[in-house]
């Protein structure tokens, strides 16, 4: 059975997340079903998955990701034998980036495969971070769930058709609360920043139909607004629950641009449940 992630779940760098299992048991009673640790590049967010976990009752944690580059195959099995105690436990696990794993880096799927071999981790609790039709379908082969980071409703249909049903599908959506315009693409093109200059991502919005102009001078209005739910209350939680009409089983919330996050949650989780 895999872990129960419930409709709604919050992103959040993994490193910003140590010593706040208080937070997590308030995100716990808003109703949230997931807590992501993201920006993970070696096994330290399974040591601040299990404090959230020691911390909560019933809200599910994940890695999102575990760099299969960077994060030892034993040193993750390990990690999972630690937390077997729970069925809320989701070891999320993912190529990276060349960028950041440097020459090392080469052949990511088969790196994929054979890591996916190394891990002693049920397929039910297994995620894995997925953009292009082929990691898609090794995630639904091999995985419980498939977990698209910086996509569109449109991605998670096309997304629902390689996967078939045997999968969750779990997109991750950037969301700003902020209804200028101006202000709220600001807040946005600082939180995709990052991510314009990885290629594994501006490949993947290149094949949906976004040109290399879009990809220029921090991003155009069409591929912000495409890519970040911006604005009211009203209109961000009608953005976003478009990936659930889509074929999502799950979308993980990342809030960007908020001097404070823990009022933005409360005040998404109102809306949302």
């Amino acid at each position: 059975m895999a872990v129960e992630l419930g409709l709604w779940g919050v992103w959040g760098r993994a490193d910003q997340w140590v010593g706040r299992g208080e937070d997590a048991a308030e995100l716990e009673e808003l109703g949230y079903g997931a807590l992501w640790l993201g920006g993970s590049p070696d096994g330290t967010a399974i040591g601040t998955a299990g404090e959230l976990l020691g911390a909560t009752g019933r809200i599910a944690v994940a890695t999102g990701i575990l760099n299969v580059w960077t994060t030892p195959a034993a040193e993750v099995n390990e990690g999972y034998r630690a937390l077997a105690w729970t069925d809320r436990f989701l070891v999320g696990i993912g190529a990276g980036h060349r960028e950041v794993v440097g020459e090392a880096y080469h052949s990511p799927y088969r790196k994929l495969l054979h890591y996916l071999d190394e891990l002693d981790v049920p397929r039910d609790r297994l995620a894995l971070a997925a953009l292009g039709p082929r990691v898609l379908a090794l995630a639904a082969a091999r995985t419980s769930v498939a977990h698209p980071y910086l996509v569109t409703p449109e991605y998670t249909a096309g997304a629902r058709e390689v996967v078939g049903r045997g999968v969750l599908l779990a997109p991750e959506q950037h969301v700003v609360l902020e209804e200028d315009p101006t202000r709220a693409r600001e807040l946005a093109r600082e939180g995709l920043s990052l991510y314009l200059g990885l290629p594994n991502y501006t490949r993947n919005w290149l094949r949906h139909g976004f040109t290399e102009d879009d990809l220029a001078g921090g991003g155009s209005d069409r591929l912000v607004d495409a890519l970040v739910a911006w604005g009211s209350l009203d209109r961000v939680v009608r953005r976003v629950r478009e990936h659930h009409e889509a074929g999502a089983d799950h979308v993980a919330l990342q809030v960007v641009g908020a001097a404070d996050l823990r009022a933005a949650h409360r005040e998404l989780a109102a809306a949302l449940f």
